[in-house]
């Protein structure tokens, strides 16, 4: 399965992937999931916000158990994000399997759509317009660089986009969502553990700072003259680093769109992109506040104009903690040391975190050894991936099966 995956969507300068939403590479990672569902006698759909899903069992029945991830990437991301979710998830199915268990509960393994929200701007769109969380309203205004909507894409990719909204009828019928993801950062490499358990999503949002100043001829404005919105955004990206350092939070500027976009021209718009996250919702509050304030400064100095827009927020995702609990006796049960099992909590973003506020979730993390992410460095060894796959399929064992 991850020889067939590999080659999707990866660029071939960078070595990174870009499979964005509804572009062609997406299109063959949707297709290539299919295929692993019928292969397995399946029962497959795509839901009315295109998720994708591969049943075992009746799919009205009830109090399913469901695991999965998503197949999409940031720009020129790894290999690891998402699809070892995906992957996993069916081997883990053909693990239990080939124990020949019986399942009491249906089962299903999903594909969300459009997680990382590298093309429209927004992450897990399909999760939140699934949970509720996002309107049709917003979702049918999101538009990508090339000003193409949503629905456009949707339906360029033969998807109807009249029928996506919220679907608690499906939400209803699953009794838990278990996401296996590579871990996106060094915790389990320092604790030498293949593979943990999540406790909490930290507090995340996106803010689009857009930094008005006036396009004016490179080469003959004196600088005094200057109205230069690059230099105000410039000193917000330090002040943004200073105002993390003192919160210890993560804020970082890395998304720029510049007008007019000439090497001989002072720009009239510099428009940048924070993403911020914090432990708790004090700190994310102080970081972002910090920033903000610094940036207002500089600009009123400069004579620059500032509008500032959140883009996007989800507040801290507690785990439940039942579902966490027995995940975590179920792993120390079925391991060979009896040891704990690690519990870490994630800066990271995940369509479990999304879904969490209608379905019991859960997530487990598969050691990587860099703890590089979002990078075509992105890395998680055999043995790991193995070792996560087994971990998954006993969870699976113990929530699905008698």
């Amino acid at each position: 399965m991850w020889r067939e995956l590999a080659p999707v969507g990866r660029h071939p300068d960078s070595g990174g992937y870009r499979r964005y939403a509804w572009s062609a590479a997406d299109l063959e990672c949707r297709a290539w999931f299919r295929a692993q569902a019928e292969a397995r006698g399946l029962t497959y759909e795509t839901d009315r916000n295109g998720n994708q899903w591969a049943w075992l069992g009746d799919p009205l029945a009830g109090d399913a158990v469901v695991t999965g991830s998503h197949l999409d990437s940031v720009p020129d991301g790894g290999a690891f994000d998402g699809p070892l979710g995906v992957v996993s998830s069916f081997a883990a199915l053909d693990e239990l399997r080939s124990r020949g268990v019986a399942f009491t509960r249906p089962l299903a393994v999903t594909n969300f759509g459009d997680e990382e929200g590298a093309r429209f701007g927004l992450a897990c769109v399909g999760s939140r317009l699934a949970a509720g969380q996002l309107t049709v309203a917003d979702a049918h205004r999101l538009r990508d660089a090339d000003g193409i909507a949503l629905p456009a894409a949707m339906k360029s990719a033969g998807y109807d986009p009249d029928t996506i909204g919220p679907d608690p009828e499906r939400l209803a019928r699953i009794g838990a969502f278990v996401e296996l993801h590579v871990e996106q950062g060094r915790a389990l490499d320092l604790t030498g553990d293949p593979v943990g358990i999540a406790s909490a999503i930290w507090p995340h949002g996106r803010w689009r700072f857009d930094f008005r100043g006036e396009a004016n001829h490179a080469g003959t404005t004196r600088l005094v003259d200057r109205r230069d919105p690059m230099l105000t955004y410039a000193e917000t990206v330090l002040a943004a680093r200073r105002e993390a350092e003192l919160t210890g939070a993560l804020a970082t500027f890395g998304k720029i769109a510049v007008e007019p976009n000439g090497v001989n021209a002072i720009p009239s718009l510099v428009r940048g992109w924070l993403d911020s996250r914090a432990a708790d919702q004090a700190t994310l509050d102080a970081v972002v506040t910090g920033i903000e304030r610094a940036a207002r400064e500089y600009a009123d100095r400069a004579g620059i104009d500032l509008d500032v827009v959140r883009e996007s927020f989800t507040p801290v995702v507690e785990f439940e903690h039942a579902l966490r609990d027995e995940l975590a006796k179920i792993l120390e049960g079925s391991g060979d040391t009896g040891r704990p099992v690690p519990v870490l909590g994630t800066g990271a973003g995940h369509d479990a975190g999304i879904l969490s506020a209608s379905v019991p979730t859960a997530m487990l993390f598969v050691r990587n050894p860099t703890g590089i992410s979002h990078s075509p460095a992105e890395h998680a060894a055999e043995d790991d991936c193995v070792a996560g796959v087994r971990a998954l399929a006993d969870v699976l064992e113990g929530l699905a099966c008698s």
